[in-house]
């Protein structure tokens, strides 16, 4: 097959490939200058080579640099990437960490995913009659708007924690636990409001929640031990190729398993984590997580573009920036408030109470996971979708200059200079990554 310009479709995808690694990394670069985590630089890369500035340009550049017949295998390269990093963000997600964490940290997970959900339900009001989908009735629109505003990326929060060195602090510990509660929550939810969106009727509303079900028992009772007895075989025969193959085709099937059903291929690769075996050491971090990891940060920056090819921020118009300072402040308020408050309420100073607020404001990659299955599914606009995608970039941006800030000011100003693990929550040496195997995944990347 050919492009437009007469040259192989594959060789034009490649070179589209070439130009998102080109650009990402320059602009990481840039974005260590300025304190910010790799995902605010590429979302921001994905955005700049889309419509937004690209297409600011004479030429129409983002039609001729990334075609339209070239833009399906450009989202099956993406789509490759983003399994990958859901696999490794879910593989992160310890539960078994919570045990023990006691009421205070249930209340302010709750509260911090409560309170900007409940604000985002009134958003949704506003902009339903304008940024619904064709077709998309008011409570499903509702509810996905909501559970996009009461997201915590807890990868990217995971690298902001280990990269501020609040691993062992009590702030970052409970923010780390907070943010893990609120992930398992908001995926369920999600769950819920993809099967209402995808199903046709009644009936087959009932039938994706037990195939859900059905689907979550097998992965715990089944494959869990499965892979258990795998990683102890190959930990005998030391054939660590073979368990890399295994692993990224479970993976792979997992996702296939979770679209059949009818609730999208990234649950698929995010159940797939939870289930994987922990505490294995480093034999599976070096034989699994960081080959996965590269592949997942090649793959990745194509998926900002795929993404960024439909953010066009010149299309917003005057109402729609109204419509968007909305968003943000909805967010920011929400989350911020919804976090920071209940944290100074169960004994942190102003001081601790606002870092953590800032970081449960970030929402980083796992916001544009979700944005983007919106998208997909039609729940929301494209004007909506780039609001959203905005909204993401400024609250996971906020979070580093905010922490700087914070270390900057006079300690003991407010009593919340204590910079040890006593308090609400106590810690545990290599808190980050809590998955216990010692690796910086992808997903903590981010």
């Amino acid at each position: 097959m050919a492009s437009a310009d007469g040259l192989p479709l594959e060789a034009v995808v490649v070179a589209d490939v070439a130009i998102v690694l080109l650009a990402g990394t320059a602009m990481v670069a840039l974005s260590r200058r300025l304190r910010q985590p790799p995902v605010v630089a590429e979302i921001a890369t994905g955005i700049m080579l889309g419509p937004s500035l690209l297409g600011l340009l004479p030429g129409d550049l983002p039609q001729r640099i990334f075609p339209d017949d070239a833009r399906p295998m450009l989202s099956a390269i993406a789509q490759i990437g983003l399994l990958l990093f859901m696999f490794l963000a879910g593989w992160e997600l310890d539960l078994s960490r919570l045990r023990g964490r006691g009421r205070a940290v249930g209340g302010m997970a709750g509260f911090s995913m409560a309170v900007p959900f409940l604000l985002g339900l009134g958003a949704a009001g506003v902009m339903f009659s304008q940024h619904a989908g064709d077709g998309v009735d008011a409570s499903t629109f509702a509810l996905y708007v909501g559970t996009a505003f009461s997201i915590t990326a807890f990868p990217v929060l995971a690298r902001i924690v280990r990269d501020g060195r609040l691993s062992e602090t009590r702030v970052g510990t409970t923010a780390m636990a907070c943010a893990a509660i609120g992930d398992v929550v908001a995926w369920c939810v999600l769950v819920l409001v993809v099967a209402l969106a995808e199903a046709g009727g009644h009936g087959q509303f009932v039938r994706v929640v037990l195939l859900s079900v059905a689907y979550g028992a097998l992965m715990g009772l089944l494959v869990r031990p499965l892979l258990t007895a795998l990683l102890r075989r190959s930990g005998r025969d030391g054939d660590s190729a073979s368990l890399l193959v295994v692993i990224a085709s479970g993976v792979f099937l997992s996702s296939y398993a979770t679209s059949w059903i009818g609730i999208h291929a990234i649950f698929g690769a995010f159940a797939f984590g939870l289930v994987m075996p922990r505490g294995t050491g480093p034999a599976l971090a070096r034989a699994v997580a960081a080959p996965m990891e590269k592949v997942a940060a090649l793959l990745l920056p194509v998926f900002f573009i795929v993404t960024g090819l439909s953010v066009d921020i010149g299309a917003l118009g005057w109402s729609g920036l109204w419509t968007l300072l909305l968003i943000v402040v909805t967010a920011v308020v929400g989350k911020f408030c919804g976090a920071a408050l209940p944290a100074r309420l169960s004994g942190m100073g102003w001081r601790e109470a606002s870092v953590f607020g800032a970081l449960m404001n970030t929402r980083g990659l796992t916001e544009i996971v979700i944005l983007d299955v919106g998208r997909q599914l039609g729940i929301i606009d494209d004007q909506l979708f780039t609001m959203m995608v905005l909204m993401a970039l400024v609250t996971t941006a906020m979070a580093g200059p905010f922490l700087h800030l914070a270390r900057a000011a006079p300690a003991g100003a407010d009593g919340s200079a204590e910079e040890g693990p006593s308090g609400a929550v106590s810690s545990a040496p290599d808190q980050v990554p809590p998955s216990g195997t010692g690796r910086q995944t992808a997903g903590g990347r981010r």
